[in-house]
C-alpha cells in the first residue's frame, strides 16, 4: 500500500463499509491498490448502514490533524479502525494534508480498541471515555508522542503494562472505570503531571508513585484505601491531592512535608487526627469532614499561614484552639455538626473570615439567634468580647502578688465572666479558683476534663449569676444538691461521666435550656427532665435508656432536640409522633425494629409522621 505524502490517519467505519459521497468514490492516486475485487469496495456501504460521518469533518481534519467524532452512536461491534489511504476529490490538496495528532471517541458505544492504533505515531491526544471499554490494547505503548489519554468512564478492569511507556504523556485519566490494581511500572511516566484514578476499586497504589516527580495533581478519592505510602511525600511538585471517601484511618506524616502541596482532600474517612503540617507553606485548603477526628489542636493549624479554606464539618471536635487567629488568610471556617460547647473570642480577629459554619453544635456561650444573623454578626459580637485584650491572658507577677493569683486568670473572671479549670487532670478544684472570684459576677463555669469525682461544693457559691456549666469528661457518679441551687442555670453538660440518676430537686433548675447527658450510665430516662419545662434540648445519647414517655414529652411544648442515640430501647411509643416540637429527633443505634433504618434515614419530620400513622384509632 503507497500513501500520500504528509498524511497518515485512522478512519472510522460504521459498519465494514466506508463512508460514500462527494470525494470518496473518484478515482484513486497513483499507486494506490485496492484489495483484491472491486477497487471501491472499501468505500461502499454496507447493507445495514452505520452513522455517518459528514465529508466537511473528513475534509477538515486532513487539514487540521484533529477528528473529533464524539457522540455518533459508534459502537465496535461493528466499527473497526482501518487506516486507509482515501482517495481525494479534484478539490483536495493533497500536499496540504497533515498528520493526525487528536483523536476524539468519545460517548459512543465502543467495547475494544483496534491494535491498528499504533499506525498513529503522531498522536498527541487519545479521547475515549464514557464507552464500553473492557480492555486497552498494548498497541498503545508505541504512540510515543502521545502526551494525553483519556480512557475514563469506561469498563476497565486493568491497564496494561505497554501504557507505561509513554514517556511524554503528561494527563492521565482512568477515573470511573472498574481498576483493583495498576502497574508497577507507573514511575516510568516521569513526565506525568496530572492522574485521575478516582471511582475505582483500588485497595493500594504502587510505591513506584513516588518517582512521579513532575505529578502536579493527583486524584484518588472514591476508592478502598487504607492507607497511603510515606512515599508519596516525594512528589515534590504535587500541589493538589485528593483522597476523598477512602477508609483512610492514618495519614502518613511525612505528607507533612509536602512544600508545594496547595489543596489537600481527605474527607470521608476515619481520620481521627490531623498530621501536623511543618513545611505545608502554601497550603491553601484542607477538607477533612466526615471524620472522626476529636481533637484540633495548635500543631495542626501553627504553621498554615496561607489556608483560605479549612473545611471541619460532620466530625466529633469538642475545642477550637485559640491558636485558629494564627490563620489569617482563612476565609471559610465550616465546623458544622461537631461537638464544640464554646467557641474562642480570638476566632473573631480572623480578618479575612467570609463564611463560619457552626450548626449542629452544643454551642452553649453563643445565643442561637446570633447564629441565625450569619457571619459577620457573630463575629462582630466575638470581637465585642474581646475588649481589644488578648483572651486568657494572665496579670503580671509582682511583688504584690499572691503566689496562687498568678495562676488565674483574672481577665477571664473580670472581663469575661469566666471561670476556667479544664484540662487539669484534677482531681479537686483548689479552692484559690473561688476564691479569686470574690465579688466578681461568674456566668461560666468550665471544670471539664479532669478527675472530679464529685461537683465542687462551692460552685453554691456562685448562685446568683452563673449560667452555664461545664462538667463533661470528669468521673461524678451523682448530682449534689449544690448544683439544684443554681436557679440562674440555662446550660448543664454533665456528658462522658459515671451517672445513673438525677435528684429531683433539680426540678427547682426553671431556667434550663439545654442539658447534656450523652456518655453516661443512665438505664432509665431521668423523670425529673419532664418537668422542666424549659428545656429545647436533651442530649442522651450513649447510654442504656430503656424507654421513654411519650405523654410527658408532649408537655415539654418547647423541647426541639431530643438525641437518644444507642441507647436500649426495643420500642418507639407511637405517641411520640404527637410531639410537635420536636425539630431534631435522633434514634439510630437502637435496638428497635420499628421504625426502620429507611424510615429514620428520611429525617425527623418523616419519623413523626410514620409514629403517628402507627398511633391505634
Amino acid at each position: 500500500m503507497s500513501w500520500v505524502p504528509g498524511w497518515r490517519g485512522v478512519w472510522w467505519s460504521p459498519s465494514p463499509g466506508y463512508w460514500d459521497g462527494g470525494g470518496l468514490a473518484s478515482p484513486p492516486l497513483p499507486g494506490w491498490r485496492a484489495a483484491a475485487g472491486d477497487p471501491r469496495a472499501g468505500f461502499r456501504r454496507a447493507a445495514e448502514p452505520g452513522p455517518a460521518v459528514p465529508q466537511g469533518l473528513i475534509r477538515a481534519a486532513r487539514k487540521s490533524g484533529q477528528l473529533n467524532l464524539s457522540g455518533r452512536g459508534l459502537t465496535e461491534g461493528e466499527c473497526l479502525l482501518r487506516v486507509q489511504n482515501l482517495s481525494f476529490g479534484a478539490a483536495d490538496r493533497w500536499w496540504e494534508q497533515t498528520d493526525l495528532t487528536k483523536l476524539i471517541l468519545a460517548s459512543n458505544k465502543l467495547q475494544c480498541l483496534s491494535e491498528d492504533v499504533k499506525l498513529l505515531p503522531a498522536l498527541t491526544v487519545l479521547d475515549v471515555h464514557d464507552n464500553q471499554l473492557t480492555s486497552l490494547p498494548s498497541a498503545l505503548g508505541q504512540l510515543e508522542n502521545l502526551q494525553k489519554l483519556d480512557v475514563s468512564h469506561n469498563k476497565l478492569k486493568s491497564i496494561p503494562e505497554e501504557v507505561m511507556q509513554l514517556s511524554h504523556l503528561r494527563s492521565l485519566l482512568l477515573q470511573h472505570n472498574e481498576l483493583s490494581c495498576l502497574p508497577d511500572g507507573f514511575g516510568q511516566l516521569v513526565h506525568l503531571e496530572e492522574l485521575d484514578v478516582s471511582n475505582n476499586h483500588l485497595t493500594d497504589i504502587p510505591t513506584s508513585f513516588a518517582l512521579l516527580i513532575n505529578l502536579v495533581r493527583l486524584n484518588l478519592a472514591c476508592n478502598q484505601l487504607k492507607n497511603l505510602p510515606a512515599d508519596i511525600s516525594a512528589m515534590r511538585s504535587l500541589r493538589q491531592l485528593d483522597c476523598t471517601k477512602n477508609y483512610l484511618e492514618t495519614v502518613p506524616s511525612k505528607l507533612a512535608t509536602m512544600a508545594s502541596l496547595e489543596q489537600l482532600y481527605l474527607r470521608k474517612n476515619k481520620l481521627r487526627s490531623l498530621p501536623e503540617f511543618p513545611s505545608c507553606k502554601l497550603l491553601k485548603e484542607l477538607h477533612a469532614g466526615e471524620n472522626q477526628i476529636e481533637i484540633l489542636n495548635a500543631e495542626n493549624l501553627k504553621h498554615l499561614n496561607s489556608l483560605s479554606v479549612l473545611e471541619l464539618r460532620d466530625n466529633k471536635i469538642k475545642s477550637v484552639p485559640d491558636e485558629i487567629t494564627l490563620l489569617q488568610k482563612l476565609e471559610r471556617l465550616d465546623l458544622a455538626n461537631n461537638d464544640i460547647s464554646r467557641l474562642p473570642y480570638t476566632l473573631g480577629n480572623l480578618p479575612q473570615l467570609k463564611f463560619l459554619a457552626l450548626e449542629g453544635n452544643p454551642l452553649r456561650t453563643i445565643r442561637r439567634d446570633l447564629l441565625q444573623k450569619g457571619t459577620q454578626e457573630l463575629l462582630k459580637y466575638l470581637r465585642s468580647k474581646i475588649q481589644g485584650m488578648l483572651l486568657y491572658c494572665s496579670p503580671p507577677v509582682t511583688a504584690m502578688t499572691l503566689p496562687s493569683e498568678s495562676r488565674i486568670n483574672m481577665h477571664a473572671i473580670t472581663t469575661l465572666k469566666l471561670l476556667e479549670y479544664s484540662e487539669k487532670q484534677a482531681a479537686v478544684v483548689p479552692e484559690e479558683m473561688f476564691d479569686a472570684v470574690r465579688s466578681h459576677p461568674v456566668t461560666t463555669v468550665n471544670f471539664s476534663k479532669n478527675q472530679l469525682s464529685e461537683i465542687p461544693p462551692r460552685i453554691a457559691e456562685l448562685k446568683d449569676s452563673l449560667c452555664d456549666v461545664n462538667l463533661g469528661f470528669n468521673k461524678i457518679s451523682s448530682v449534689s444538691l449544690e448544683l439544684c441551687l443554681l436557679r440562674k442555670l440555662t446550660h448543664l453538660d454533665l456528658r462522658n461521666n459515671f451517672l445513673t440518676s438525677l435528684p429531683e430537686e433539680m426540678e427547682a433548675l426553671t431556667g434550663l435550656q439545654v442539658i447534656n447527658l450523652s456518655f453516661n450510665r443512665f438505664k432509665a430516662f431521668p423523670g425529673v427532665l419532664y418537668r422542666i419545662l424549659a428545656l429545647e434540648t436533651i442530649l442522651l445519647s450513649n447510654n442504656q435508656v430503656g424507654s421513654v414517655d411519650p405523654l410527658q414529652l408532649k408537655r415539654m411544648d418547647r423541647l426541639g432536640t431530643l438525641d437518644l442515640q444507642n441507647n436500649d430501647l426495643l420500642q418507639v411509643p407511637p405517641e411520640l409522633g404527637n410531639c410537635e416540637s420536636l425539630r431534631t429527633l435522633l434514634l439510630e443505634g437502637n435496638p428497635f425494629r420499628t421504625p426502620r433504618a429507611a424510615v429514620l434515614a428520611r429525617g425527623t419530620a418523616a419519623v413523626l409522621e410514620y409514629l403517628r400513622s402507627r398511633i391505634p384509632a
